[in-house]
């Protein structure tokens, strides 16, 4: 995606993340999920991202744009963002909270392998 709208968001989910922690992030992440679906498919469809993409401050976005969301966010390929594939697009869109996350992830598994040795490292010792 193109444009400044998409560069403004990306710079607000780690601040956001850092201010609301992150069960406070989900529910946010949720809250946007909800205001994009389509209320009787559940999902997010082209027709409900471009209807209310403007809530979002993306009503300048051209169709193709909005498609190219979709596909990028569409793992399964039904053509559809259900609340999974959101939030995972939304966290693929700000690279300063992937990588957060992934220090978070290393963090955790170094902190796991020194409280639970490995096998190997049973046996040496």
């Amino acid at each position: 995606m193109t444009g400044t709208k998409t560069n403004d968001f990306q710079d607000m989910l780690p601040m956001m993340a850092n201010k609301l922690g992150g069960d406070g992030l989900i529910r946010e992440l949720c809250n946007g999920f909800q205001l994009l679906m389509d209320r009787e498919k559940r999902v997010i469809t082209f027709e409900s991202l471009k209807k209310n993409s403007a809530i979002l401050g993306l009503q300048n976005l051209r169709d193709d744009e909005l498609m190219s969301m979709l596909r990028e966010g569409d793992l399964n390929g039904d053509g559809v963002l259900d609340q999974m594939e959101f939030c995972v697009l939304m966290f693929r869109l700000s690279p300063e909270l992937m990588e957060e996350s992934e220090d978070l992830l290393e963090l955790a598994l170094q902190q796991e392998f020194k409280t639970n040795p490995t096998r190997e490292e049973q046996l040496c010792s």
